[in-house]
Parts: structure tokens; C-alpha cells; sequence
């Protein structure tokens, strides 16, 4: 059985109560490794760790921290193939998708980030013969990063990229459901010569090592991608103690869609849209709205399609949907399903849990689903499934359209699909989220801004944005007249 162990001070160590949690491979539905199960005592000793590491740290030369995490980033591109099996045996999706999406996107992460240190400036304000004002833009300190499972090495490298290139040091833990890529990158932390103490990793539950992050006093920050229940309760913590924050919560997205699209590329991005990395992305539109005239056709073409597409074996090229990441969270899905018939709903595809013969057994899988005939208010609308699930409804006017689209509490994207370059910037402007994508989805810039309104969380990851939260500015004036 494979121990994972913590990440702190440079060396890989085991719990302090010297207690385990199970780790399983979702596909199969078994326990394939053990993590461990941290509690405040380890979180102590990372941010001891992270404290002694930041005076040195802070006063790195830029160009030393661009080396040190491009050497990281050298070296995931070199472990490409064995991070990619890794996190679809964890996460249980396609090795397809982990392969050319997920580890190549954490590679990148810090190849921008240490780059984009380079380039960071400041801001200079003359009071012409008087004074001139300037901005010290300087690392906070220790900083806590929370990641969740869903994309679990690409969204735990977003967040620890920023803030070691800003000279902070980093306590960070992963999601317990899928913390292999993170141990790996612990290994990986050690080959690249990132000194001791720079970022430490601690394995372990929420409410145990996430809670404890959090509460201690030397860490200054908070970065988390998670649920919203769960943002609303670190925010609740985090307050009294006058922590910045950065939450990315849940979503709920509307996927808008006009007559005068272009229909093909519609169809196939929205599949995509729909389905990727089974639903089990927050930026995946669970609303679909289509206009009446072309409600049918689209309805037809949606359902033939999705019940077309393969559910299988993560490892198969094949696959196109792989396992449900764990067994509560396939319960919970299905629970969704069987409330929307309970609203009035019709299942158009899918609905089901998928049972295969032999080594997939007990796997945790579930059928693409498209839900048609809900009302706007239903529960299966309003609440995030986070699943391979989506809605399904017709509108009229533009109107019609933006009402639908903002009538949740959640904010986080929207995409439209329309060939009226006018329409598209009067919806963009009018609709309530973090980012809009104008015939496209997850065309991400990572120079750009990124974060929902709303229950979708508070302030804004990606590009400088990242670097700025990670920094505390400090006005100069200097006085010569």
C-alpha cells in the first residue's frame, strides 16, 4: 500500500499522530493508497517552517525565484506522462483529458508566473516640484492555499505559482480526495532545489488541516477553490482575524444560445461544455437556454449526440467521461436526477449509474444526463449538482434570455452563442458574472482576471490580479521641494 507523506521543511515526513486516511481510485471504486491525516500539530510545523523560509525567500532576487519555478515547471513537462496517469487514476478522469489538458495547464502555471514576476511594476505618482509617490508592492508573508479535487494539480498550481513568485511563502493543502499530483509535486519541490521551507505541503481533511490553516494566526491569507457552503465558513473564520481572502466558490452557469448561431460549432463545443472531466468543472454550463425557434432541432441533435459519447475506463482512449470522484458524490448526483423527475422534469438521456462486469465493478459512474421541462425556480436549477447533468430550456427574446441567465445566486461564467457582434457586447454587459465567452468556452487568457460575483466567490484569481492579491502595496512619499 503507497503512504503518501507531508511536504514540510523540505523533506517528506509522515503525520504527527501518525494517522491515515484511505485514498481511493474511483474507476474501481478501491483503496489503492493512504494519505495522511493532519491535524493542527502538522499545520504548526509547516508554518514554522514557512516562517523561518520567508525572510530569506522575500529577499530572493527575481531572477533566482524565475529559475527555481521554471525548474519546476521543467520538470512537470518532463513527469508529464507519469503526473497524467497519476491524476486520472486519482480523479478518475480520461487519462486523455489529465495528459493534454491538466498537467500541461500546471506547467504553464508556473512558467507564467515566474515569468510575470519579471514584469511586475509599480505605480509612481509626481507632485511636480514637490514630492513624488510611489508603491512598494511587498509578499505578505506566510500564505495559506486550499485547493479542491476537481482539477487538482492545475488549480493547486495556480495558486502556489503567484505566491512564490511574489516572495511569500506557502502552507498549502490538497483536496484529501485526490492528493497524488500534489505529493508528486513534493518530489518534484525537492529535485528542483526550491529551498526548505518555501512551500510546504500538509495532506488531510477540512475541517482538521484546512480548518487549521486557517486559524493560524502567522498566516496572513487565504486562497481557496471550493464549495460555497465551505467558502462561507472559511470567510467566517477568516474575518476576526482581518485575513485577506480569496475565495472561487460554485457555480451554476447558463450556456445561452441564439437562433443565429453557428449551429455546428455550437453543438460541439456546447457537448463539450456539458460533459468535460464529467461535469466535475465549475466553469461547465448546467443551464442551457436555446432559443424557441431552434429548440427542437438543437434538442435532437444534443440528445443523439450525448448518448453517443462512451463512459468507461479512465485509461482507454476511448472514454470520454470517466468515473464520478467518489462514491458520496455519484449518490449525490444521482439524488439530483431523481429530485428533477420529481419537479416535473423529463430525462432526455442518460439518468443512470453505469455498472460494468470485472475490474470496473465498483466503479463510481454515471451516464451523461439532460434534463428537459423544469421550471426556472426548481431546485435543479437553482443548486449545483457539479455532475454530468444539465438542464435543457427554451426562451423567446433577449429579454427572456438575461432573466433566465441571472436568476441564480451564483455568478461565475456564461457563454453565448450568437453571430450578432451588437447582441453579444448588449449581453455580455448585462449579464452577472466573472467572465462571459462569446462563442467559445474555456478559452483562458491567464494575463486576464478570473472569479464569479455573487455566491461565486470574492476577488479574482489569474494573471497580475493573482500577483496583487499576494502583495500588500505600501505608499512612499518623498518630499524635494
Amino acid at each position: 500500500m503507497i503512504k503518501l507523506q507531508n511536504y514540510i521543511n523540505g523533506e517528506l515526513i509522515s503525520p504527527v499522530n501518525d494517522n491515515w486516511l484511505d485514498n481511493y481510485e474511483p474507476a474501481r471504486g478501491k483503496v489503492y493508497s493512504q494519505i495522511p491525516d493532519s491535524d493542527a500539530d502538522d499545520i504548526a510545523l509547516a508554518v514554522e517552517a514557512a516562517k523561518a523560509a520567508f525572510p530569506s525567500w522575500s529577499k530572493t532576487s527575481i531572477d533566482e525565484r524565475h529559475d527555481c519555478l521554471m525548474r519546476i515547471a521543467s520538470l512537470i513537462e518532463e513527469k508529464l506522462d507519469m503526473l497524467a496517469a497519476a491524476e486520472s487514476r486519482d480523479n478518475g478522469k480520461p487519462l486523455k483529458l489529465a495528459t493534454r489538458v491538466d498537467i500541461p495547464r500546471a506547467a504553464s502555471n508556473f512558467r507564467f508566473y515566474a515569468t510575470a514576476a519579471m514584469q511586475f511594476s509599480s505605480e509612481a505618482h509626481p507632485m511636480p516640484g514637490m514630492a513624488i509617490n510611489y508603491t512598494l508592492r511587498q509578499p505578505l508573508g506566510v500564505v495559506g492555499c486550499i485547493s479542491p479535487w476537481n482539477l487538482p494539480l492545475y488549480l493547486f498550481s495556480w495558486k502556489i505559482a503567484p505566491a512564490l513568485a511574489t516572495g511569500n511563502t506557502v502552507v498549502a493543502k490538497p483536496s484529501e480526495i485526490t492528493p497524488m499530483t500534489a505529493y508528486l509535486l513534493s518530489e518534484i519541490c525537492i529535485e528542483a532545489g526550491l529551498p526548505k521551507g518555501v512551500l510546504n505541503i500538509v495532506h488531510g481533511l477540512g475541517h482538521k488541516a484546512g480548518a487549521a490553516i486557517v486559524d493560524d494566526p502567522a498566516v496572513t491569507a487565504i486562497s481557496f477553490t471550493g464549495g460555497t457552503k465551505t467558502g462561507a465558513a472559511i470567510a467566517a473564520q477568516a474575518a476576526p482575524k482581518f485575513k485577506k481572502l480569496s475565495l472561487e466558490l460554485g457555480g451554476k452557469n447558463p450556456n445561452i444560445i441564439f437562433a443565429d448561431c453557428d449551429f455546428n460549432k455550437m453543438i460541439s463545443t456546447t457537448m463539450h461544455s456539458s460533459f468535460a472531466n464529467q461535469g466535475q468543472i465549475c466553469l461547465c454550463g448546467s443551464r442551457i437556454y436555446v432559443q424557441r425557434s431552434i429548440y427542437d432541432q438543437f434538442k435532437e441533435e444534443f440528445v443523439k449526440r450525448t448518448k453517443a459519447l462512451t463512459v468507461g475506463d479512465p485509461a482507454d482512449p476511448e472514454t470520454k467521461l470517466g468515473a464520478i470522484v467518489s462514491e458520496p458524490h455519484m449518490e449525490k448526483i444521482l439524488s439530483y436526477v431523481a429530485l428533477a423527475q420529481e419537479e416535473g422534469g423529463t430525462v432526455l438521456a442518460g439518468g443512470h449509474r453505469v455498472q460494468f462486469d470485472g475490474d470496473l465493478a465498483d466503479g463510481w459512474y454515471v451516464e451523461p444526463t439532460i434534463i428537459d421541462g423544469l421550471a426556472p425556480g426548481c431546485r435543479t436549477n437553482q443548486e449545483e449538482i457539479f455532475g454530468p447533468v444539465v438542464t435543457i430550456t427554451p426562451f423567446d427574446t433577449e429579454e427572456e434570455a438575461l432573466e433566465l441567465a441571472n436568476g441564480t445566486q451564483y455568478g461565475l461564467s456564461c457563454t453565448i452563442w450568437t453571430e450578432d457582434l451588437t447582441r453579444a457586447h448588449r449581453m455580455a454587459e448585462n449579464i452577472h458574472a466573472g467572465i462571459v465567452w462569446i462563442n467559445c468556452w474555456l478559452l483562458r487568457d491567464l494575463r486576464t482576471p478570473f472569479g464569479g460575483t455573487k455566491q461565486s466567490g470574492v476577488g479574482r484569481e489569474g494573471g497580475f490580479e493573482a500577483m496583487r492579491f499576494f502583495t500588500e502595496p505600501k505608499n512612499v512619499c518623498i518630499k524635494y521641494g
